[in-house]
């Protein structure tokens, strides 16, 4: 099936319009603003700063640009309210061979690439090793844990040496559970603090997701990669009750807790207002509440990205495939 076939028509416009690079029939390829910042100011993003991932060597895809359970207010995933058209979110209609998907995401990053190659400000060392990626985030759009495949992905990356982020909204605890080869480092979205503000904020495609994001949280306990909690926050949304996130971090005992501010951009624009993106002092602010709470301690935080990393370590562990 071709992509015209699987994605409808208005959704690929505005993924266009976004600068998205479409791979194959359900995935994506975008550069990321640090991508960028990296390579003409030589400013990174907080996953360097924090794990030691080169930010002009990161490839930011998804294997389900269009498929999602939930449909958070502050995501900049395009939704189908956001375009008045409706599509199957739950379900692909083809399957991509992982082999493929990675390849076809490569090239789709060097096409992105080649306008820096005659860039007055970059660097043509780091440009050189930019066209080479150490680091797959696979957390572009949508929910990868719906792609049936995910295992062969991750492991193709892993074959190619480079180091993935798999990162989750933990509604799918089922195939958490079932992967066969663990990304190099696991996200788990925790963006309500209880189960009403998780239907409003959410608003989830699936039933039971509450419930089913709480198995995935139990199921942290058991994953053999460093796990991170990430806690989406905005004013007036859910940047609210410490005390109940605590409590849900208590029970996932993960090896990082990350609180970080809702960024207004993409189609998020659409659903909430600059007013809602908050200052890196309440996160700051917010995290100390969860600190004390827990036992966690504050090991570091990134005013740029407005993102606190907590953790029971003294240090973060700098990711490399050799970990």
């Amino acid at each position: 099936m071709t992509l015209e076939e699987a994605i409808p028509e208005a959704l690929r416009e505005s993924l266009r319009r976004q600068k998205y690079q479409l791979v194959g029939a359900h995935s994506a390829v975008k550069k990321c603003r640090w991508l960028h910042q990296s390579l003409v100011e030589r400013r990174p993003c907080y996953k360097q700063k924090f794990f030691g991932i080169s930010s002009h060597r990161c490839l930011q895809m998804t294997p389900s640009v269009a498929q999602c359970t939930l449909r958070c207010k502050f995501c900049w995933r395009t939704q189908p309210d956001d375009l008045g058209v409706s599509w199957d979110e739950m379900h692909f209609s083809t399957l991509d061979d992982p082999r493929e998907i990675v390849d076809d995401c490569l090239s789709a990053q060097r096409r992105i690439l080649s306008g820096y190659r005659v860039h007055a400000h970059v660097d043509k060392a780091q440009y050189a090793e930019a066209l080479s990626p150490k680091h797959a985030a696979i957390s572009l759009a949508g929910e990868p844990t719906l792609f049936p495949r995910l295992s062969e992905l991750i492991r193709e990356f892993h074959r190619r040496d480079l180091t993935t982020f798999l990162v989750t909204n933990g509604t799918l605890p089922e195939a958490i559970d079932g992967l066969e080869e663990e990304p190099t480092q696991l996200y788990v979205s925790l963006s309500a603090p209880d189960e009403e503000s998780f239907r409003e904020i959410c608003r989830p495609q699936l039933p039971n997701a509450w419930k089913r994001l709480n198995m995935t949280l139990e199921l942290l306990r058991s994953v053999k990669c460093p796990t991170v909690l990430r806690l989406t926050l905005a004013r007036n949304l859910n940047l609210k009750n410490p005390e109940r996130y605590s409590e849900l971090i208590q029970k996932a005992n993960p090896t990082y807790v990350e609180p970080k501010a809702f960024m207004y951009v993409g189609s998020s624009r659409l659903r909430l207002s600059f007013e809602n993106m908050p200052k890196h002092e309440e996160i700051r602010h917010f995290a100390e509440g969860i600190a004390k709470q827990t036992g966690y301690n504050i090991i570091d935080d990134c005013h740029d990205s407005r993102v606190v990393l907590l953790s029971r370590l003294s240090k973060p562990i700098k990711l490399s495939r050799s970990n």
